[in-house]
Protein backbone atom coordinates (compact mmCIF):
# COMPACT_ATOMS: atom_id res chain seq x y z
CA UNK A 1 0.00 0.00 0.00
CA UNK A 2 1.32 3.46 -0.90
CA UNK A 3 2.01 5.51 2.24
CA UNK A 4 -0.08 8.65 2.66
CA UNK A 5 2.93 10.82 3.58
CA UNK A 6 6.61 9.93 3.43
CA UNK A 7 10.18 11.17 3.44
CA UNK A 8 12.65 9.54 1.06
CA UNK A 9 16.37 9.88 1.96
CA UNK A 10 15.92 13.44 3.21
CA UNK A 11 18.82 15.61 4.37
CA UNK A 12 18.40 18.93 6.11
CA UNK A 13 21.32 21.20 6.95
CA UNK A 14 21.00 24.20 9.24
CA UNK A 15 23.23 27.12 8.28
CA UNK A 16 25.38 28.65 11.02
CA UNK A 17 27.43 31.44 9.50
CA UNK A 18 30.47 30.96 7.29
CA UNK A 19 31.71 27.94 9.22
CA UNK A 20 29.05 25.76 7.62
CA UNK A 21 25.91 24.12 8.95
CA UNK A 22 24.86 21.25 11.14
CA UNK A 23 22.60 18.48 9.90
CA UNK A 24 19.14 18.05 11.40
CA UNK A 25 18.37 15.10 9.12
CA UNK A 26 20.73 12.73 7.30
CA UNK A 27 19.29 10.37 4.69
CA UNK A 28 16.08 10.12 6.70
CA UNK A 29 13.30 7.93 5.30
CA UNK A 30 9.94 7.45 7.01
CA UNK A 31 6.47 6.36 5.88
CA UNK A 32 3.10 7.14 7.44
CA UNK A 33 0.41 4.62 6.62
CA UNK A 34 -3.08 6.06 6.33
CA UNK A 35 -5.34 6.02 9.39
CA UNK A 36 -2.81 4.63 11.86
CA UNK A 37 -1.43 5.97 15.16
CA UNK A 38 2.31 6.59 14.84
CA UNK A 39 4.78 7.39 17.64
CA UNK A 40 8.19 8.96 17.04
CA UNK A 41 10.85 8.22 19.68
CA UNK A 42 14.39 9.51 20.00
CA UNK A 43 16.76 11.36 22.29
CA UNK A 44 16.98 15.16 22.34
CA UNK A 45 18.72 16.30 19.16
CA UNK A 46 17.80 13.16 17.21
CA UNK A 47 15.85 15.23 14.66
CA UNK A 48 12.24 14.60 15.67
CA UNK A 49 11.07 18.22 15.47
CA UNK A 50 12.97 18.77 12.21
CA UNK A 51 11.29 15.71 10.73
CA UNK A 52 7.81 16.91 11.74
CA UNK A 53 8.45 20.31 10.18
CA UNK A 54 9.46 18.65 6.90
CA UNK A 55 6.26 16.60 6.85
CA UNK A 56 4.27 19.83 7.19
CA UNK A 57 6.35 21.72 4.62
CA UNK A 58 7.70 24.25 7.12
CA UNK A 59 11.21 23.10 6.21
CA UNK A 60 12.44 22.08 2.78
CA UNK A 61 14.93 19.22 2.29
CA UNK A 62 18.53 19.98 1.37
CA UNK A 63 18.34 16.64 -0.45
CA UNK A 64 15.79 13.88 -0.79
CA UNK A 65 12.04 13.95 -1.37
CA UNK A 66 8.81 14.58 0.50
CA UNK A 67 5.97 12.55 -1.02
CA UNK A 68 2.18 12.82 -0.71
CA UNK A 69 0.35 9.67 -1.79
CA UNK A 70 3.56 8.50 -3.42
CA UNK A 71 4.01 11.63 -5.54
CA UNK A 72 6.85 14.15 -5.00
CA UNK A 73 5.54 17.21 -3.20
CA UNK A 74 5.15 20.44 -5.16
CA UNK A 75 6.64 23.34 -3.17
CA UNK A 76 4.73 25.96 -5.15
CA UNK A 77 2.47 28.36 -3.27
CA UNK A 78 -0.58 26.32 -4.25
CA UNK A 79 1.15 23.09 -3.24
CA UNK A 80 2.15 24.50 0.13
CA UNK A 81 -1.39 25.72 0.82
CA UNK A 82 -2.80 22.29 -0.03
CA UNK A 83 -0.28 20.49 2.16
CA UNK A 84 -0.98 22.78 5.14
CA UNK A 85 -4.68 22.07 4.72
CA UNK A 86 -4.14 18.31 4.66
CA UNK A 87 -1.31 18.08 7.23
CA UNK A 88 -1.68 19.94 10.53
CA UNK A 89 1.21 20.50 12.94
CA UNK A 90 0.88 21.27 16.66
CA UNK A 91 4.05 22.71 18.20
CA UNK A 92 5.39 21.67 21.60
CA UNK A 93 5.14 25.24 22.92
CA UNK A 94 1.61 26.59 22.34
CA UNK A 95 2.78 30.20 22.57
CA UNK A 96 4.57 29.67 19.24
CA UNK A 97 1.24 28.88 17.59
CA UNK A 98 -1.31 31.20 19.25
CA UNK A 99 -1.46 34.73 17.92
CA UNK A 100 -5.08 35.92 18.31
CA UNK A 101 -6.46 37.59 21.43
CA UNK A 102 -9.54 35.38 21.72
CA UNK A 103 -9.95 31.60 21.54
CA UNK A 104 -12.58 31.55 18.78
CA UNK A 105 -10.57 34.05 16.72
CA UNK A 106 -7.50 31.85 16.90
CA UNK A 107 -9.34 28.67 15.94
CA UNK A 108 -11.12 30.40 13.05
CA UNK A 109 -7.92 31.76 11.48
CA UNK A 110 -7.17 28.71 9.33
CA UNK A 111 -10.70 28.11 7.99
CA UNK A 112 -11.05 31.83 7.17
CA UNK A 113 -7.83 31.64 5.15
CA UNK A 114 -9.36 28.77 3.17
CA UNK A 115 -12.01 31.22 1.98
CA UNK A 116 -14.88 29.37 3.64
CA UNK A 117 -18.17 31.16 4.26
CA UNK A 118 -18.97 32.47 7.75
CA UNK A 119 -21.50 29.75 8.58
CA UNK A 120 -19.04 26.97 7.68
CA UNK A 121 -16.29 28.63 9.70
CA UNK A 122 -18.56 28.94 12.75
CA UNK A 123 -19.54 25.28 12.46
CA UNK A 124 -15.91 24.14 12.15
CA UNK A 125 -14.81 26.27 15.12
CA UNK A 126 -17.65 24.93 17.29
CA UNK A 127 -16.88 21.35 16.29
CA UNK A 128 -13.14 21.75 16.93
CA UNK A 129 -13.63 23.37 20.34
CA UNK A 130 -16.10 20.64 21.28
CA UNK A 131 -13.58 17.98 20.26
CA UNK A 132 -10.97 19.37 22.67
CA UNK A 133 -13.44 20.05 25.48
CA UNK A 134 -13.31 23.84 25.24
CA UNK A 135 -16.76 24.54 23.82
CA UNK A 136 -17.52 26.92 26.71
CA UNK A 137 -14.22 28.81 26.38
CA UNK A 138 -14.61 30.32 22.92
CA UNK A 139 -14.98 33.87 24.18
CA UNK A 140 -12.06 33.77 26.62
CA UNK A 141 -8.84 35.67 26.17
CA UNK A 142 -6.03 33.34 25.15
CA UNK A 143 -3.60 34.80 27.71
CA UNK A 144 -5.99 33.81 30.54
CA UNK A 145 -5.79 30.12 29.65
CA UNK A 146 -3.67 27.50 31.40
CA UNK A 147 -0.78 25.84 29.56
CA UNK A 148 -2.87 22.74 28.93
CA UNK A 149 -5.82 24.77 27.66
CA UNK A 150 -3.52 26.64 25.29
CA UNK A 151 -2.32 23.31 23.89
CA UNK A 152 -5.90 22.25 23.31
CA UNK A 153 -6.67 25.53 21.52
CA UNK A 154 -3.71 24.84 19.22
CA UNK A 155 -5.09 21.38 18.47
CA UNK A 156 -8.53 22.86 17.86
CA UNK A 157 -7.04 25.34 15.40
CA UNK A 158 -5.53 22.47 13.44
CA UNK A 159 -8.69 20.34 13.65
CA UNK A 160 -10.76 23.22 12.26
CA UNK A 161 -8.83 22.74 9.01
CA UNK A 162 -10.12 19.13 8.92
CA UNK A 163 -6.67 17.66 8.15
CA UNK A 164 -5.99 14.12 6.98
CA UNK A 165 -2.76 14.00 9.01
CA UNK A 166 -2.18 15.42 12.49
CA UNK A 167 1.42 15.92 13.64
CA UNK A 168 2.11 16.70 17.30
CA UNK A 169 5.48 17.64 18.78
CA UNK A 170 5.71 16.37 22.39
CA UNK A 171 1.96 16.90 23.01
CA UNK A 172 2.06 15.39 26.52
CA UNK A 173 4.85 17.68 27.77
CA UNK A 174 3.66 19.99 30.52
CA UNK A 175 0.30 18.25 30.98
CA UNK A 176 -0.79 16.62 34.25
CA UNK A 177 -2.04 13.02 34.28
CA UNK A 178 -5.78 13.79 33.82
CA UNK A 179 -5.03 16.13 30.91
CA UNK A 180 -2.79 13.50 29.32
CA UNK A 181 -5.64 10.97 29.53
CA UNK A 182 -8.03 13.49 27.94
CA UNK A 183 -5.58 14.17 25.11
CA UNK A 184 -5.03 10.46 24.53
CA UNK A 185 -8.80 9.92 24.33
CA UNK A 186 -9.04 12.77 21.79
CA UNK A 187 -6.26 11.27 19.64
CA UNK A 188 -8.00 7.89 19.75
CA UNK A 189 -11.26 9.49 18.58
CA UNK A 190 -9.46 11.19 15.70
CA UNK A 191 -7.75 7.95 14.68
CA UNK A 192 -11.14 6.19 14.79
CA UNK A 193 -12.39 8.82 12.31
CA UNK A 194 -9.54 7.95 9.94
CA UNK A 195 -7.12 10.76 10.78
CA UNK A 196 -3.48 9.68 10.54
CA UNK A 197 -1.71 10.74 13.75
CA UNK A 198 2.04 11.07 14.33
CA UNK A 199 3.34 12.34 17.65
CA UNK A 200 6.82 12.65 19.06
CA UNK A 201 7.38 11.57 22.64
CA UNK A 202 10.06 10.57 25.15
CA UNK A 203 7.65 8.18 26.90
CA UNK A 204 8.38 4.71 25.54
CA UNK A 205 5.68 3.14 27.74
CA UNK A 206 3.01 5.42 26.29
CA UNK A 207 4.29 4.92 22.73
CA UNK A 208 4.22 1.12 23.09
CA UNK A 209 0.75 1.11 24.67
CA UNK A 210 -0.87 3.62 22.32
CA UNK A 211 0.73 3.45 18.87
CA UNK A 212 0.06 1.12 15.98
CA UNK A 213 3.55 1.83 14.61
CA UNK A 214 6.72 3.11 16.28
CA UNK A 215 9.54 4.99 14.53
CA UNK A 216 12.93 5.29 16.26
CA UNK A 217 15.27 8.18 15.46
CA UNK A 218 18.98 8.68 16.09
CA UNK A 219 21.47 11.10 14.55
CA UNK A 220 18.98 12.60 12.12
CA UNK A 221 17.58 9.42 10.63
CA UNK A 222 14.89 6.84 11.30
CA UNK A 223 16.78 3.73 12.37
CA UNK A 224 13.76 1.47 12.88
CA UNK A 225 10.09 1.57 11.90
CA UNK A 226 7.38 -1.04 12.23
CA UNK A 227 4.49 -2.39 14.27
CA UNK A 228 4.73 -1.26 17.89
CA UNK A 229 5.14 -4.78 19.30
CA UNK A 230 7.94 -5.56 16.84
CA UNK A 231 9.97 -2.36 17.36
CA UNK A 232 9.50 -2.43 21.13
CA UNK A 233 11.28 -5.79 21.29
CA UNK A 234 14.30 -4.59 19.30
CA UNK A 235 16.57 -3.83 22.26
CA UNK A 236 19.55 -2.82 20.12
CA UNK A 237 17.52 -0.28 18.12
CA UNK A 238 15.93 1.06 21.30
CA UNK A 239 19.36 1.61 22.87
CA UNK A 240 20.63 3.33 19.72
CA UNK A 241 17.66 5.71 19.95
CA UNK A 242 18.31 6.39 23.63
CA UNK A 243 15.29 4.38 24.76
CA UNK A 244 14.72 1.52 27.18
CA UNK A 245 12.53 -1.54 26.83
CA UNK A 246 8.90 -0.72 27.71
CA UNK A 247 8.14 -1.53 31.35
CA UNK A 248 5.33 -3.91 30.41
CA UNK A 249 7.65 -6.07 28.29
CA UNK A 250 10.47 -5.99 30.85
CA UNK A 251 8.14 -6.97 33.70
CA UNK A 252 6.46 -9.69 31.66
CA UNK A 253 9.83 -11.15 30.61
CA UNK A 254 10.95 -11.32 34.25
CA UNK A 255 7.74 -13.07 35.32
CA UNK A 256 7.89 -15.46 32.35
CA UNK A 257 11.50 -16.32 33.22
CA UNK A 258 10.30 -17.41 36.66
CA UNK A 259 7.45 -19.44 35.22
CA UNK A 260 4.73 -17.15 36.54
CA UNK A 261 3.34 -16.05 33.17
CA UNK A 262 3.39 -17.61 29.70
CA UNK A 263 6.25 -16.51 27.44
CA UNK A 264 4.14 -16.11 24.30
CA UNK A 265 2.17 -13.08 25.51
CA UNK A 266 3.24 -9.52 24.80
CA UNK A 267 1.19 -7.19 27.04
CA UNK A 268 0.97 -3.58 25.91
CA UNK A 269 0.85 -2.05 29.41
CA UNK A 270 1.77 -2.73 33.03
CA UNK A 271 -1.98 -2.79 33.75
CA UNK A 272 -2.27 -5.70 31.31
CA UNK A 273 0.50 -7.56 33.17
CA UNK A 274 -1.28 -6.95 36.49
CA UNK A 275 -4.54 -8.21 35.01
CA UNK A 276 -2.78 -11.42 33.92
CA UNK A 277 -1.40 -11.87 37.43
CA UNK A 278 -4.82 -11.33 39.00
CA UNK A 279 -6.24 -14.03 36.73
CA UNK A 280 -3.84 -16.64 38.17
CA UNK A 281 -5.04 -19.04 40.88
CA UNK A 282 -4.37 -17.85 44.43
CA UNK A 283 -2.18 -20.04 46.66
CA UNK A 284 -3.44 -20.77 50.21
CA UNK A 285 -1.17 -22.94 52.36
CA UNK A 286 0.50 -24.26 49.23
CA UNK A 287 -2.81 -25.18 47.59
CA UNK A 288 -3.98 -23.34 44.50
CA UNK A 289 -7.53 -22.04 44.58
CA UNK A 290 -9.41 -20.48 41.66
Amino acid sequence: MTPLLSLDAVDHAFEHGSAGGSFGLRGCSLELERGLRHALLGANGAGKTTLLQHLNGLLRPSAGTLRWNGQPFDYSRAGMAELRRRVGLVFQNPDRQLFSAQVEEDVSFGPLNLGLDAATVRARVASALDAVGLQAQGGRAVHHLSFGQKKRVCIAGVLAMEPEVLLLDEPMAGLDAPMQRELEALLDRLAARGVTVLLSTHDVDFAYRWADRIHLMADGRAIASGPAQQVAQDEAALRSAGQRTPSALALHALLAERGVLARDAYPRSVDAVLAALRALPTLHSGVATP
